[in-house]
């Protein structure tokens, strides 16, 4: 399975073709106002308004042999606990090997800006690169995580 924390998600195309070429189930995970898709191998999942509600869901089913598609970095330490692989939007991938020095740069960059409020923010634009990026990324990953469910 691959769950996508589909709020704001830029490569929601991506990941849909990406399972129909691997004949994988994907759900969509979304406080709502995404357009269904006709693939029957795509589900879209509505979870009520509120803090961190589709990544507790995604964070509760995600394990073994799935593959997450995610920018929240706490979700995707808590998907990569449970066994999943876990792929950022734009294709990098997070791992028990990085996900704590990622966690910590992350935890640091919020302390900073609190103290600074007039810090200069926000992240880089999103390019072609990191599209092309994410679907060798995913395409990898779904691979790996297959190879993984197997007994």
């Amino acid at each position: 399975m691959i769950y996508v924390d589909a709020d704001a998600c830029p490569v929601k195309d991506e990941a849909e073709r990406v399972a129909t070429r691997h004949r994988v189930e994907l759900a969509f995970v979304s406080n709502g106002g995404l357009r269904p898709s006709a693939n029957p191998l795509v589900q879209m999942v509505y979870v009520p308004d509120g803090p961190d509600v589709a990544d507790k869901w995604i964070a509760e089913r995600a394990g073994r042999g799935d593959v997450v598609v995610t920018g929240d970095i706490p979700l995707a330490a808590k998907c990569i606990a449970a066994g999943a692989r876990v792929v950022r939007h734009n294709g990098e991938v997070f791992t028990r090997a990085n996900i704590g020095t990622i966690l910590a740069t992350r935890d640091l960059m919020a302390d900073l800006r609190a103290a600074d409020p007039f810090r200069p923010g926000g992240g880089k634009p999103f390019t072609k690169a990191d599209r092309s990026r994410f679907l060798d990324a995913l395409d990898r990953e779904v691979t790996a995580a297959r190879k993984e469910a197997q007994p």
